[in-house]
């Protein structure tokens, strides 16, 4: 299962098949089934983690009890709560898988001990936060600019693997709005499909 790992390390860094082994095994494998958390608000996020398979949501509850999802995490994507993680705080966040799945985990200090032990991974991980920030730029960018239709069509087209595998509910939550309207959205493209 390791393998997975390996491949995605190789996409960004050069390592020897040895450091990467060494790095490799600083994980833990878990099986996590579906409904359950790797992560609860409150609780202090002690690891990143790595999907081996499955699928996981990440999202806050606001003070009016809506659901809103930052994003999903699906085979060979990353997830943490990198606040909680970083400065070892409550986090504001759930994780939960939305389907049987296994994810790896590397502790903070195992990842201290790679950035130590072998350099290359400190530039890896650079390498993905930057990602991220780019991914949450663009999205909050997206929601200040762009309709819900215009966001909801991105998004199919952006995820078509990870599209068919959640529920309106959910794709609504991570849009940003109520399940109604992702409806009304849904109805209006069919209609102008069948007319265009």
């Amino acid at each position: 299962m390791k393998e997975l790992l390996k491949q995605s390390i190789t996409k960004h860094i050069d390592l020897s098949e040895s450091e990467t082994e060494a790095f490799c095994n600083l994980f833990q494998q878990k099986r996590i089934e579906k409904k359950l958390f790797l992560l609860k608000e409150g609780d202090v996020c002690k690891f990143e983690g790595f999907v081996l398979k499955g699928l996981f949501r990440v999202y806050h509850i606001d003070s009016k009890g809506f659901e809103q999802i930052l994003y999903f995490a699906i085979e060979n994507w990353w997830i943490t709560d990198i606040d909680s993680f970083t400065n070892e705080k409550p986090s504001q966040l759930f994780i939960e898988a939305i389907e049987d799945s296994e994810v790896l985990l590397i502790s903070k200090k195992d990842k201290e001990f790679a950035y130590m032990h072998i350099p290359q991974i400190e530039k890896l991980f650079r390498v993905m936060t930057q990602k991220t920030h780019v991914a949450l730029q663009r999205r909050m960018i997206d929601n200040l600019s762009k309709t819900a239709d215009q966001r909801y069509i991105e998004f199919i087209e952006k995820y078509p693997q990870l599209f068919q595998r959640l529920t309106n509910i959910q794709i609504a939550a991570y849009l940003g709005i109520s399940h109604e309207f992702l409806s009304k959205i849904r109805k209006k493209i069919a209609g102008k499909m069948k007319t265009g």
